[in-house]
Parts: structure tokens; sequence; C-alpha cells
């Protein structure tokens, strides 16, 4: 038997095309007579809108057109996402302001040309006569008496207050009984995604046949045409939607926004392809920001280092208006995960969703659950400290213990299977744990001042089941569709209704099908992102597509296995239960050289000329997968950091992390996901951070005040893995897309705390750049008295 080809870490298919510039983005779409379109965007956060005059503008060379928010006809845009039991209020989003602004970029009008420049320079040329008001940028702040008020139909500028609960009787009867009970008032700063490629749409309508036609940078386009349908009026079988080269998304990408459906709407009115392409200044204002946390947090134990309760108290930023999903990111996908990998008995969660004169704010990658890892992580080395316990042995005193089939938790949720102590003494080994403790002590007797932090994880990914989202409040299904097509000379069409941009499913998608089938993976074609050509599907984020596209497909592949098989024992003379399979090959039992490939067998079901009796001819399957339960990832990782006390540099010196997403279809695609998240994730802790100033003005509205992570930031990165299959996939396959993110933020500031220890440093804000290192070690040695 040969090498089997799941698990094998061949080459991303897709990349030649990247790398080579032959990708082809919505920006590189061109039709005759296209023309451009530009947005007049709000300089003020909060503001009246006195009058527009539009009269120089429409005046200038080439412009075709000028819209302002009374003459444009969409729908407003809806929020999908309407979690229960919340007092959720959803304020009118209209693509277009009309009376007023609510952050720095809100469209007020809108600009056609024959050129890009000739439409920017016309949006330039729009008068508008604004009467300013006070911001609020602060979500806790916002909710305070006389703060002002985005939406008057938003009491308190409080749009939900949502609680997830294990018994509040319980939560509280746990920390009034407690030994030790430690606190922390985190800030989860607004990070900006900052994908490669900023959004853009190219929309095209046929008035003849009213026909719409939309590329898109999409994380997900069946979802965005069952949207733009309701938003722009045009019907389903009508709307058509394709995604090209995505650029890069990071949860940006999912909500459905103004931009787009405006582009459509002017190709409606003009009967003339429109194209719109936002500048990185438009994209760093007006797409989706994500975290923007403000949370009072507390852990309850006794003095063994037994937990006995977690709660916390949680402002959640979302912005001028509430983004596609943006009301179920601090909720559903961050309560619901206070447990972490630890058996906690007692656990309150309170979110209070909050509107500011921000940016709106939704999924960025993990998407609420880092958000839950790091006040996990970071309660547990304040406990440890508080304890005088290592933080390794209070982690695991408190692990959940192995399982494989299923372990509830106390917030409600069940797990697939995990076993969290295997990976944390795995990591532990590759690091020599002692010896790097050893080391530190010593180093602190010369003056160097070294750190260790360690985290341990489960996360809740790969989004289903449909009756959940349903639940929980989600306006869609979480099921995936997928279609395999044999052509009578054995090459596979695989269409998924997923969208994959960057993740690297072409390639694993074609594994698991050569795995199943036999089929040599550069004969198989995974086909996705037009809606035309595609099953309907549910999207790309939370780490969803290989766990549930894939099952799909997976599925859809064993269908066509037995039908070959049932062929291949007509052919053979042979009954069903008598064939084998291998390599491709099927064969009666016992005797290998008498058999047919999965080649032959395709064209024989094709050609139909001998069809056992009841088959259908041909070879093709279709299979709907909705999963029955999410699936749970987990790791342990450890990062080693070392600071300067003279300038706050803070150097990242070794990074380990193990994670296990079950069996491992591609192990160099797994290495490059769990690379690019624990990147993301550091930069939350070192680098990144969207500041706004009092008057809701983005300071950090470039790439020269937004710092972002550079590849001589880190050290090359230590990965290992362990493998505990999900019980209801029928490949064992979990997500992994998000867990570097999820594990990396809180380990590297843990390990910055631990370093900060002879000093008394306690607790910094994120980033922990050098100005606010330095200075938390210049306050505390003051504080201390100078020792």
């Amino acid at each position: 038997m040969g090498t089997r080809i799941f698990g094998s870490g061949i080459r991303r298919r897709e990349d030649p095309r990247l790398i080579t510039g032959q990708a082809k983005y919505t920006d590189d779409m061109v039709l005759p007579g296209m023309v451009h379109l530009a947005m007049v965007r709000s300089p003020h956060a909060h503001a009246r809108i006195v009058n527009i005059d539009t009269s120089a503008a429409e005046a200038m060379d080439g412009v075709i057109a000028v819209y302002t928010g009374e003459q444009v006809t969409l729908n407003p845009l809806p929020c999908a996402w309407l979690i229960p039991d919340s007092d959720l209020i959803t304020p009118e989003h209209p693509a277009v302001a009309v009376e007023k602004v609510r952050y720095v970029g809100d469209a007020v009008a809108l600009v056609v040309a024959e050129t890009r420049y000739q439409a920017e320079d016309a949006a330039d040329a729009v008068r508008v006569e604004y009467e300013v008001l006070p911001a609020v940028v602060n979500p806790e702040a916002a909710t305070r008496a006389g703060a002002p008020q985005l939406h008057d139909d938003v009491p308190n500028n409080i749009a939900f207050r949502w609680v997830a609960s294990s018994g509040d009787e319980g939560v509280e009867q746990a920390f009034a009984e407690a030994d030790v009970v430690v606190k922390e008032r985190i800030v989860q700063q607004r990070l900006i995604p900052t994908a490669m490629e900023p959004r853009s749409a190219f929309a095209q309508w046929n008035d003849a046949a009213e026909e719409l036609t939309v590329w898109y940078t999409t994380q997900n386009p069946h979802i965005h045409r069952f949207v733009l349908s309701g938003v722009t009026g045009v019907p389903e079988h009508k709307l058509r939607v394709i995604a090209p080269e995505v650029g890069g998304g990071f949860g940006s990408k999912i909500p459905v926004y103004a931009d787009e459906a405006l582009t459509a709407w002017v190709a409606m009115q003009l009967n003339r392809p429109v194209k719109w392409t936002e500048t990185r200044s438009e994209n760093y204002q007006v797409t989706i920001h994500g975290r923007d946390h403000i949370e009072y947090v507390e852990l309850a134990a006794k003095n063994d280092g037994t937990v006995t309760g977690i709660r916390g108290t949680v402002y959640a930023g979302l912005g001028g208006y509430l983004s596609t999903a943006g009301p179920g990111v601090p909720t559903i996908l961050h309560g619901l995960m206070y447990s972490g990998a630890y058996t906690f008995p007692n656990i309150r969660c309170e979110t209070i969703g909050v509107m500011t004169n921000t940016t709106p704010v939704d999924a960025y990658r993990g998407a609420g659950r880092p958000e839950a890892t790091f006040l996990i992580e970071r309660l547990m080395d304040k406990m440890a400290k508080a304890l005088n316990m290592d933080p390794v042995e209070l982690r695991r005193k408190n692990l959940i213990p192995p399982f494989e089939n299923g372990h509830d938790v106390a917030i409600g949720l069940t797990y697939d299977s995990g076993n969290y102590e295997a990976a944390l003494n795995k990591a532990l080994e590759i690091v020599d744990y002692d010896a790097l403790r050893r080391e530190q002590a010593e180093a602190r007797t010369k003056g160097r001042y070294i750190g260790i932090g360690v985290s341990t994880y489960s996360e809740i990914c790969g989004l289903g089941p449909s009756q959940v989202a349903g639940a929980v409040g989600f306006q869609g299904g979480l099921w995936e569709s997928a279609i395999i097509r044999v052509s009578p000379a054995g090459k596979v069409q695989a269409m998924i209704g997923a969208s994959p941009h960057g993740q690297g499913e072409e390639t694993t998608f074609a594994q698991l099908i050569s795995d199943e089938l036999g089929f040599p993976v550069e004969d198989i074609e995974i086909v996705h992102g037009d809606t035309n050509q595609t099953p309907m599907g549910w999207g790309t984020y939370g780490s969803r597509t290989t766990p549930v596209a894939g099952a799909a497909l997976v599925l859809a592949a064993r269908k066509l296995k037995e039908k070959a098989r049932a062929m291949a024992a007509h052919l053979l003379e042979a009954a069903v239960e008598d064939i084998d399979y291998e390599d491709g090959k099927f064969f009666v039992k016992g005797s290998p050289d008498n058999a047919k490939t999965i080649q032959e067998i395709t064209l024989m079901a094709t050609v139909a000329w001998d069809l056992p009796e009841g088959m259908d001819p041909g070879m093709e399957e279709s299979q709907f997968y909705d999963p029955p339960n999410f699936v749970y990832p987990f790791g342990a990782h450890i990062a080693v950091v070392e600071v300067d006390p003279e300038t706050g540099i803070v150097k990242l010196k070794r990074y380990i992390a193990v994670d296990d997403c079950g069996p491992q279809i591609n192990p160099v695609i797994v290495a490059g996901q769990v690379h690019g998240g624990i990147v993301q994730g550091i930069g939350q802790a070192l680098f990144e951070g969207a500041v706004y100033d009092d008057n809701g003005q983005l300071l950090t509205g470039t790439m020269m005040d937004y710092t972002l992570p550079r590849a001589d930031d880190f050290p090359n990165f230590e990965l290992d893995h362990t493998v505990t299959p999900s019980p209801h996939h029928p490949a064992g396959i979990k997500g992994v897309g998000e867990t570097g993110t999820i594990a990396s933020t809180p380990t590297v500031y843990n390990a910055v705390i631990d370093a900060l220890q002879p000093f008394g440093v306690e607790q910094i804000d994120m980033p922990l750049t050098p100005s606010r290192v330095w200075q938390a070690i210049q306050e505390s040695s003051s504080n201390r008295g100078g020792d």
C-alpha cells in the first residue's frame, strides 16, 4: 500500500497563482462601460447632517451621478445574530446616513464617475454642513448617565444585556465560601483586521433579464446573496454573488456592508458595471474592528488550588451600528467558553452590549473565544501567585480529565473530546520546564529578566448545528453541502457551498476525496465561491469549513465509494460484501490482481452499458451535513520572553505550541494556520491597538500609527500536536484556523508579567509596548519605595 494522502504535507495548490501574480481579485475585474464609485464619508464621529451641496461635484468632468441618502432606496442593513433573552434593540442601519452620522467614516453621499480619480476628486467637492454633537468611544462610559446618546431608541446606549450562568445561587455561594478570590479589570483593546487586500465590489445589472451579478470580497457568498436580496429587493434566483481571490479576511469580510450594497444599487440605477474599492484609510475607518471589551472578572478557589467559580461582567463595544454578527461575538462565542479546559463548577458571564461612536465591531479571528481564554488564563496566573503555586500545577489540578465522547461543562455545553493534560505535558517536555525555571532564577541574579507564560485552552468552533444556531438567535442555518461529480475520464469536480479564501481547502479537500476514492489529487478540482456554480452553504468563518463542509465531502465521497463497490461487484461477478478497496482499486477479497480501478468503474458507470439492476448512470453524489455538535480543539502553549527594564522592550525568545485538531489532513497547512494565528495573537499582546480620541477620531488610522507585527519580531515557532479525534465528525477532524490566536495572547502576556515579578508589576493594559512596560516598572518601583 502506498503512502496515504491523508496526512501528507503536500504543497498548497493555491500558491502558484498567488505568488506569481496570476490570481484575480475583485479589483482586477474589468468590463466594457465600467464606471467607478466613491463614498463621501463623515469626518465627525457624531453629528447631525444640516445640508449637503452636491452641485460642484455634479459639474466636474467625468461625473455621472451623485446620490445622497434621501435618494438611495435600499432597505436598511439587517443584524443577523439576534441573541434571545437579552432585551436586544436593533437600531436602524441605513446604507447612507440621512439625518445623523454615528462614527467617522459613516457614508453621507456617493459619487459615480468615469474613472476612480474623477470619482474621488468629486467626492472631495461635495460640501456637507454638520452640527457636531458630543461623542463617546468608551463602552463603559457610554452607559453612564449623561453620556451622549447615539440612537433615540437605545436608552443609555445599551443594545442588550445577556447573561449565561450555571446557576446564580451556586456562583454566589462559591465566591462567598472561597478561601481566595482574585480579580482583574481587563481591557481587550480594539483590533483592526488589516487583511492584505481591502474590501471591493464590482456589480453588473442586466436590465433586460433583471439579473444582478456582484463580484465581492466575501467569506460567505451564499449568505451575502441571501442578505443582499433583502437589502436590494432583487430575488435570489436573479442575484449571483462571486468571490474571486479575497485577499485575506480574518472575519472582516463576513459582514454585509453598506458599500457593497450601494455598488449593486448604483449598477441597477445606471445599467452599467460599477466598481468600488476601499482605500486603506477607509479600510481602517469603516471595515469592522474586533474585540473592544472592558471586563471585570473574578476567580474563586480553595487553598488547595481547586477552583470553585469564575464570573465576569463585560462591557462590549459594538460601534455605531450593529454589524451582521456583532451581538453574537461577545455573548454566545464568549460567555459560553468561561470553562475553558477546566472543571469550573460555577460560572457566570454578563455581557452588556454598548453602542459607541466608533467603527462597528464584529468577528475578528477567534471572535469572542480569545477574549474568554485571555481572562481565564490571566486569572489562573493571578490565582497561582495568590496561592503560592506554580501556574502549571494549578492548571493541572483543574484540567478536565481525558474523555473521548462528550463531556458536559457547567455552562451547558458538551465538549466532544479532549486530552488536555497530554498536550500540556508535551509542551512542558519540549521546553524542559523545570530547567527553564532554574535558568530564569539564575538569570535574575545576573540582572536579566526572563518570563515564562503558559496557557491551556479549549475552544468552540465548527459552527453548527443549525438547531442550536436558531436557539441562540443566529438568523440562518449552519449546515453545509457538497456535490462530487466524476467525468467519464475520471476527473473530479467537487462543488462546495463554503468559500475558502487562503486556508488551503483547495488542497486539503482534494486530499480528503483522494483518500476516500483513490483519484490522484491533481485530478480533483474544488469549485467554490460562485453562487451559480455551487450548492448552498453558510460560509467560511469560525474554523468551520473543514469540520462542516469537509464532513459533507467525506460523506459524499463515501456514497460514491459504495456505488463504485456495487459496480465493481457487478463487473467482477462477485457479491458486494466480497469486494475490498485499496489505493483506488476494487477487487475480490483474496484476489488483488482481479481488480477494477476507480477510473475504469467511473467510465463503465457513465456509459451505462452494463449497470446492476436499479443503479442510476453516472458517478455523482451530493450530501448535506448538519453537525450534531460543535468541535472543540485544544492545546497548550508556552512562551519565553526577556524584558529589558531600562527600555521596556520585550524580546520573544521561544514559543512552543502543542495543538490538537484531531487527525491532520495536511500537517504543513495546519502549521501555517497555527503560525498565522500565533502572530496575530501576539500582535494583540505586544503591538496592536486601535485608539480613538475623545471626539471619536481614529488616531491609528494608517499603518504608520497602527503597529503590525513583522517577521523579525518572532523566533522560529516550535510546533507539535496530539491527536484526539472528534467522535461525531466522519473523519474525526476539528478546526485549526483560530487556535493560535486564541492561545497566544494570554501566553505572551503572562510571560511578560512573570518577567516583571521582581518589580512588583501585576497588570498592564495591552498592547505591552516598550513605553507601557517601562512606565509600569517605574510606577511599581516608585510605589515600592524604589527597591
